[in-house]
C-alpha cells in the first residue's frame, strides 16, 4: 500500500523511503521558522473531523439510555451496563493508540516499509486480541456488576446489556484498530463516515427495538452492535488489500506504545466505575443521576479527547521528521483550542444544570441530586482541556509510560480515595463527591507541567 498522507502533519517529499535513523539527521531542520497559523489549522483540519467522530461514538451510549428513558423503565441498567462497556472501549482504544503512534512515528521518518508491517500487525493482533477479551467478558460480566453496586433492581438489565456488547468486541476491535491506522497516516476523516452510518443505524435500531419492540436494554445493546459490526465492514472494505501478518517487531512496539497507554486509560475507567460503586451504594436515585451526569461529561470532554488525539498523530510524525520544535508549538495551539471549546460546556453546566438532566426525562428526585454532582464535576472540563492536551503530546513522542504513571496515580491515588473520604465525611451528598475529578486533574496537569519542562520527551526512539 502506498502511504498517503493529508499532507497537514508534516511536509514529506514525493516517493523513496528514508533509511532508518534519517529522522534524526534532520533535527537541524527545526531550526526553520514556524507558522503558527499553519498549525492552528492544521490541527483543526484533522481534529474537527475526530472530533466529530468522537462525538457520533458517543451517541451510541447516549442515544441508547435516552431512548431507553423515553421508551422502557431500565436507566440504571443501561447506565451501568454503558459504565462498564465504556471500560472495555478505554482499553481497546489505548490499545490501537499505540499503533496510532507507531504509524505516525514511521510515516514521518518516511520508512514506508515499516508503516506497511506496522498495518498488517496491527490488524492480525487485535483480531487474536478481540476472541481472548470476549471470553473474558462472558466469564467476568456478574462479578463486575456486583463489584461496582448494580441496585439489585436494575442487575438483569444490566447484564443483558454487557454480555450483548461483549459479543461485539470484535467490531469494536476491528473499528478502533483500523481507524486507529487512518490517523497515523493522517487520514482523520474517512473514520467520520463509518461512524456516522453506524451511528444513524444505531437510531433507527433503537427506537424499533426498544421502542416498538419493548425489548429494553437488550434491544438497546442488539442496537449498539450491529451498528458497530456496520462500522466494521466498511473500514475494513477500505483497508482489504493489506496483507494480514504478524511481524514480531512492531508487535513489541505497538505493545510497548500502547499498554501503557491502555492500562491508564482502563486505571481510570475502574476508578470511575469504583466511584460509580460508591454512588450505587446511595440508592437508585444517586445511580441514575450520575450516570446521566456521566453521558453529559463524556460530550463535555470530547473536544479536549479529539485535540489530543490529533496531537498524538502531529506529534508522531513531527517527532518522527526530527521537527520537535513544531510538535511543541502544537502543544500550546491544541491547549488554546481545547480550553476554548471546554469553556462551553462549563458554562452550561453551571448555569443550566438541569436541562442536562430533563434531555434524559430525568425525574424531579433525579435531577436535583444530578444538578449537585455536575456543579462541581464541571471544573473537570476545563481542567482536561490541559490533561489531556499533555497526555496527547507525550504519547505522540513515545512517553506513554509516563502517561500511564501520572494517571494511574491520580486516578487510584487522588480521585478515588478523596471520593470515598468526601462519601462519608458527607453522607449521601453529590456535590462533594463531584469535586474528586477535578482535584485529581489538576495534580496531574502540574506534573505534566514539570516534566514538560525537563525537555525528556525530545529523545525519540525508533
Amino acid at each position: 500500500m502506498r502511504v498517503v498522507l493529508s499532507g497537514f502533519l508534516v511536509d514529506q517529499p514525493d516517493g523513496g523511503e528514508e533509511e532508518p535513523g534519517s529522522a534524526r539527521k534532520r533535527e537541524d531542520a527545526g531550526t526553520e521558522p514556524i507558522d503558527r497559523r499553519h498549525i492552528y489549522k492544521a490541527l483543526l483540519a484533522f481534529g474537527l473531523p475526530y472530533l466529530i467522530a468522537n462525538f457520533i461514538q458517543a451517541l451510541y451510549g447516549a442515544v441508547d439510555l435516552a431512548v431507553v428513558g423515553w421508551f422502557n423503565n431500565a436507566v440504571a441498567g443501561v447506565s451501568v451496563g454503558t459504565q462498564v462497556t465504556q471500560m472495555l472501549n478505554s482499553l481497546i482504544s489505548g490499545l490501537t493508540l499505540g499503533g496510532t503512534i507507531l504509524i505516525a512515528q514511521y510515516v514521518g521518518a518516511r520508512r514506508q516499509e515499516d508503516t506497511r508491517q506496522t498495518i498488517g500487525t496491527m490488524l492480525s493482533l487485535f483480531a487474536l486480541a478481540a476472541v481472548g477479551f470476549m471470553l473474558a467478558m462472558f466469564a467476568l460480566t456478574p462479578a463486575i456488576l456486583q463489584l461496582v453496586n448494580t441496585p439489585a433492581e436494575s442487575m438483569e438489565q444490566a447484564k443483558q446489556y454487557v454480555y450483548i456488547c461483549s459479543g461485539g468486541i470484535l467490531f469494536i476491535f476491528g473499528y478502533n484498530a483500523i481507524s486507529a491506522i487512518l490517523r497515523g497516516l493522517g487520514d482523520s476523516k474517512r473514520p467520520v463516515l463509518f461512524i456516522g452510518i453506524a451511528c444513524v443505524t444505531n437510531i433507527v435500531l433503537d427506537v424499533l427495538l426498544v421502542g416498538g419492540l419493548g425489548w429494553g436494554a437488550a434491544g438497546a445493546a442488539v442496537a449498539t452492535v450491529f451498528s458497530q459490526g456496520v462500522s466494521l465492514v466498511l473500514a475494513v472494505i477500505l483497508l482489504s488489500q493489506e496483507s494480514i501478518r504478524i511481524h514480531g517487531d512492531k508487535v513489541r512496539s505497538i505493545l510497548r506504545l500502547g499498554l501503557p497507554v491502555s492500562l491508564q486509560e482502563t486505571i481510570l475507567s475502574f476508578s470511575f466505575l469504583a466511584i460509580t460503586a460508591i454512588v450505587n451504594s446511595m440508592g437508585y436515585i444517586a445511580a441514575a443521576a450520575t450516570g446521566i451526569c456521566g453521558k453529559f461529561d463524556s460530550f463535555a470532554m470530547l473536544p479536549a479527547s479529539a485535540f489530543s488525539g490529533a496531537l498524538s498523530a502531529f506529534t508522531g510524525q513531527n517527532m518522527g521528521a526530527g521537527r520537535p520544535d513544531r510538535a511543541i508549538k502544537a502543544l500550546r495551539t491544541a491547549i488554546v483550542l481545547a480550553l476554548l471549546c471546554s469553556l462551553f460546556f462549563f458554562a452550561w453546566a453551571q448555569l443550566w444544570p438541569a436541562s442536562i438532566l430533563h434531555i434524559f426525562k430525568a425525574s424531579d428526585e433525579v435531577t436535583l441530586a444530578g444538578t449537585q454532582y455536575i456543579r462541581t464535576f464541571s471544573f473537570d472540563f476545563m481542567l482536561v482541556a490541559f490533561g489531556f492536551c499533555f497526555n496527547g503530546f507525550f504519547n505522540g513522542c513515545g512517553r506513554t509510560l509516563f502517561v500511564m504513571v501520572v494517571g494511574s496515580a491520580a486516578s487510584v491515588g487522588i480521585r478515588l480515595p478523596l471520593a470515598w473520604f468526601l462519601s462519608r465525611a458527607v453522607p449521601g451528598n453529590l456535590t462533594v463527591i463531584g469535586m474528586a475529578a477535578p482535584v485529581a486533574t489538576l495534580v496531574s496537569v502540574v506534573i505534566s507541567l514539570l516534566y514538560l519542562r525537563r525537555g525528556k520527551w525530545r529523545e525519540l526512539k525508533l
